[in-house]
C-alpha cells in the first residue's frame, strides 16, 4: 500500500485497513527499523525501495568467514596416519590440517583419505607417514578471514569438499600459510538457521 500510494499518512493507512492508528503503530515501527519503510513528519510513510530478499542478501554479504569459523584441528607432518586417525576420532571432526615444523600448512587429511589405506590389508598405519595420505597444498582450496561467508560457501560447494582451512598468508608470494580456523558445511548450516531465526546480529562483531 505504501509502495503504491506513498507518501501516505498513518491515519490513511489505518482507515484503508479498517484499523486504528494505535493498532498499526508497532507494525509500522518494525517496517521502519527493518529499512523497508521510512517516515517524514507531516509527510507520511514512504517505501524505501528495499525488499526483504534484498536486505537478506545485504546482511549475508556483510558476514565474513571470521564470524563463523571454528577452531582448527592440526597435526604435525612428522606424525603417522595412525596418529591422524586417532586425532580425527578423538576430536570428532571430519578433517584435520597437517602443519610442518615451521608451523605452516602442508596439507589436509580427511576421513576418506584415511579410509583408503585402512582398508588396504598390506598397509601399516603406524608406519605410514601422514604426508603420504594427505591432500597436498597444490590441490587445496582455502579461505581467508576477511572473505565473505557467501563466497566461501560457493567455493566449498564448487570444490565438492566438506571443510576448508582458514588461513593467513605470511608472505606476498602466498606460499606460506598459517592456519587460523576452519569452515565446514556445518558452519554454513548454522549460519542459515541463525538468520532464519533472526539472529543475524550475533555476527559482524555485534
Amino acid at each position: 500500500m505504501v509502495r503504491r500510494d506513498g507518501p501516505i499518512t498513518g491515519d490513511s493507512i489505518a482507515k484503508e485497513l479498517g484499523l486504528t492508528r494505535a493498532a498499526l503503530r508497532s507494525d509500522l515501527a518494525i517496517l521502519i527499523m527493518s529499512g523497508i519503510l521510512d517516515a517524514r513528519p507531516r509527510v507520511g510513510y514512504y517505501y524505501t525501495g528495499k525488499n526483504t530478499l534484498g536486505m537478506l542478501q545485504e546482511e549475508i554479504s556483510s558476514i565474513k568467514v571470521r564470524d563463523i569459523q571454528s577452531v582448527p584441528i592440526v597435526i604435525a607432518s612428522s606424525k603417522s596416519a595412525y596418529d591422524a586417525a586417532i586425532t580425527v576420532f578423538v576430536e570428532d571432526v571430519g578433517t584435520i590440517f597437517v602443519i610442518g615444523e615451521d608451523g605452516f600448512l602442508q596439507g589436509v587429511v580427511s576421513r576418506k583419505d584415511l579410509l583408503k589405506p585402512a582398508i588396504n590389508t598390506g598397509a601399516d598405519l603406524h608406519k605410514l607417514p601422514v604426508a603420504l595420505v594427505m591432500t597436498p597444498l597444490s590441490k587445496l582450496v582455502v579461505a581467508e578471514p576477511n572473505d565473505s561467508a557467501a563466497a566461501a560457501a560457493r567455493r566449498l560447494i564448487d570444490s565438492e569438499v566438506d571443510c576448508m582451512p582458514v588461513v593467513h598468508f605470511v608472505d606476498d608470494n602466498r606460499h606460506h600459510m598459517e592456519v587460523v580456523g576452519r569452515v565446514t558445511k556445518t558452519n554454513f548450516a548454522r549460519l542459515l538457521v541463525d538468520l532464519a531465526e533472526g539472529k543475524g546480529g550475533n555476527y559482524n562483531g555485534q
